[in-house]
């Protein structure tokens, strides 16, 4: 089974973004490098990068979205040397969102926001719940605060194979309503995330900053997952979509890069062109504009 794959928009500095943390992550490396010409936001620059063996994306595309802590990166650390390391290489040019240091689900636990504007959550976790090192938190916050339980099953229901852990909740936890989910983990495709409420006063909400990119072989499985997934019609562009909860998705043909794996740039350029003018990805029309 492919792999859901998060993809995280920087104005222009994906490649340096990789650079920097493949240089702290194990088992991690750029894979690939790609020039879109003649996008919306002019030429975009998209990198394929490995972090601890998970697949990323990153994408320089312009000042027109930027990542925040609804959507984090936690980090299972093994000892508090690891945690060290992480957030010694994040907060150089960064801030912290929650100060490192000792917490009732972690003995050392820092929340940052590095210089790109990524946020990290690094903790010591003696008994990780999964050999995944990285995990994507979603926090549901602002008008969406009390729906993380909703779009977890409605996440649940969407994906073949899917599973829900324990939920913990809050209870007489002001600002965050009781009952709400102060945490939970659940696997989707293969990937395991997180995500919780919080009833903080936060000044941002999920946007296209951060967004899942979902593998599609067939026709079939781009029109499935778009019906479930695609809740805003104004946020229908070049195969995104955003669902009811506000999370983005990228509802992609695998053979999209095998399309644009050309030296020859004129095939190249249609391609881009075919799929800039769509809103869903037509596997068939592809095809037709690398010929």
């Amino acid at each position: 089974m492919k792999k859901i794959i998060p993809h995280i928009w920087f104005d222009k500095e994906a490649l340096e973004a990789a650079q920097r943390y493949v240089s702290v992550f194990e088992n991690a490396e750029i894979n690939h490098t790609t020039v879109l010409e003649d996008t919306p936001s002019g030429t975009a620059h998209l990198v394929e990068l490995t972090l601890a063996g998970q697949p990323f994306q990153f994408i320089s595309a312009g000042p027109f979205f930027t990542p925040n802590p609804t959507i984090s990166f936690l980090i299972n650390c093994i000892t508090k040397e690891e945690v060290d390391r992480f957030y010694n290489c994040f907060i150089e040019g960064g801030f912290e969102l929650m100060p490192l240091g000792n917490y009732p689900f972690s003995p050392y636990y820092a929340w940052v926001e590095d210089k790109f504007h990524v946020s990290w959550q690094i903790m010591l976790n003696h008994a990780p719940k999964s050999d995944q090192k990285i995990i994507p938190t979603l926090m549901y916050v602002g008008k969406h605060l009390g729906e993380c339980e909703q779009a977890i099953t409605h996440y649940i229901n969407t994906f073949d194979g899917s599973l829900k852990g324990e939920i913990t909740r809050y209870f007489e936890e002001a600002p965050n309503p009781d009952n709400s989910v102060k945490h939970v983990n659940f696997i989707i495709d293969d990937l395991m995330l997180g995500a919780m409420d919080s009833g903080y006063d936060h000044n941002y909400q999920f946007n296209e900053g951060v967004s899942f990119i979902i593998p599609c072989d067939t026709q079939e499985e781009i029109d499935h997952y778009w019906s479930k997934l695609s809740h805003d019609p104004e946020a229908e562009q070049c195969g995104w979509c955003r669902d009811q909860f506000g999370v983005s998705w990228q509802i992609a043909p695998t053979i999209m890069g095998e399309l644009l794996n050309t030296d020859n740039q004129e095939i190249k350029s249609n391609v881009i062109q075919t799929f800039l003018g769509m809103k869903k990805f037509d596997i068939n029309q592809l095809k037709k504009a690398a010929e």
